[in-house]
């Protein structure tokens, strides 16, 4: 059975996800990469290496994009932050590749 997760310690981006409805069956602060299934769909904030290990696992990925000023990087966005950013949630496919050795 398919899990939809949505991914993020920010209250802003959690009320951003609830009032666009979306469908999520799971909400977690962090994620644990053992839970993932082939199939499942993963919305939300993730560092690389852990956005490529769901892909690994035939899991979709969605990361939640905007834009923002530069005043407002490091700070906690509300949900009507979010949205004047345009907020979305795009498809990403990651690839771990080799480690880049000097």
């Amino acid at each position: 059975m398919m899990i939809r997760w949505f991914i993020s310690r920010h209250n802003g981006a959690i009320e951003w996800a609830k009032r666009k409805e979306l469908p999520v069956d799971r909400w977690v602060p962090h994620l644990n990469i053992d839970e993932i299934r082939k199939g499942d769909v993963v919305m939300g904030t993730l560092p690389f290496a852990l956005a490529a290990d769901v892909c690994s696992r035939g899991a979709a990925f969605y990361a939640l994009d905007f834009q923002t000023e530069e005043s407002q990087r490091g700070k906690n966005l509300t949900a009507d932050d979010l949205t004047v950013a345009e907020a979305c949630l795009q498809r990403y496919t990651v690839v771990k590749g080799e480690e880049y050795v000097p």
